[in-house]
């Protein structure tokens, strides 16, 4: 067999649709890839990221080509690294024919941790997330403009100002997830958003605690309560100081333990460097 033997099959993508319906985005998701990225104290870390890619479908197309998302990503080599991220939208654009581009990593990144008295060593996991879209590609190719979020998923620890409030003695806490997502004018470590975040909240969390360590921790909390209004306000405080951040999204859910249901907040808005 040989090519010739091909060319008679019928590429049915790109067979004419008449329902004059375009589709916003189209492609493949749930694709688990190795990348790596950038580390403050590492250079570099290694990780496993599930990534999506979509591109826009004109009206006349009956569908898109599949294959070629993976050919795409496939053609960066075995390990992507970020800094890869325009070049595969441009790509994408040109092979699928499609103004814009959209590509999405899900990742978990993972940091060590001192404990806070003893200083033992332990590796703490943070969700990060790289949501990029290219506009214009296809007519500008590489100088078509990405967006570009960074986001991360930070643990905490919250206590309830209310409960302290009003108890004899002690107060309820819980864990919490805060969602942080930014836009900057520069790359921004992830080491750095996930401070920000921890440093927001009665506690920050640990993998590894001895005795001495859990004492200092929970009488920090104790000290340092905080709503879950509180806890989206300090990020937002701090977001609002950094010259860098243009635009945030903070959302905080606390994993209530007196309740059969979760606390949440969100705060979203462009910083005045924005405008």
């Amino acid at each position: 067999m040989d090519d010739n033997d091909f060319d008679d099959l019928s590429d049915t993508q790109n067979l004419p649709d008449d329902r004059q319906l375009p589709i916003d985005r189209v492609g493949v998701k749930d694709l688990r890839y190795p990348i790596r990225v950038r580390d403050k104290n590492h250079s570099e870390q290694g990780t496993i990221a599930t990534v999506q890619m979509t591109v826009d479908l004109p009206h006349h197309f009956k569908g898109t080509h599949m294959s070629r998302f993976v050919e795409v990503l496939n053609s960066h080599g075995p390990v992507l690294h970020v800094r890869n991220i325009r070049d595969i939208l441009v790509q994408l654009t040109e092979s699928l024919e499609s103004d814009q581009a959209h590509i999405d990593f899900e990742f978990p990144y993972f940091l060590e941790k001192a404990a806070p008295v003893t200083k033992a060593i332990g590796l703490l996991d943070y969700t990060v997330r790289f949501n990029a879209t290219l506009t214009g590609g296809l007519a500008r190719k590489a100088d078509g403009k990405v967006d570009f979020v960074v986001t991360v998923v930070v643990p905490v620890t919250t206590l309830c100002p209310c409960s302290k409030a009003i108890s004899k003695s002690g107060a309820h806490n819980q864990r919490g997830h805060v969602t942080f997502s930014v836009r900057c004018a520069k790359p921004m470590w992830i080491e750095e958003m996930i401070r920000l975040v921890e440093d927001s909240a009665s506690s920050e969390l640990y993998s590894l605690l001895k005795r001495p360590d859990e004492k200092f921790v929970t009488e920090r909390a104790y000290d340092n309560p905080v709503f879950v209004e509180d806890l989206v306000r300090n990020v937002a405080g701090r977001a609002e100081e950094d010259e860098n951040i243009l635009w945030y999204r903070i959302e905080a859910e606390n994993f209530e333990s007196i309740h059969n249901h979760n606390a949440y907040a969100l705060i979203e808005r462009r910083t005045t460097r924005s405008e």
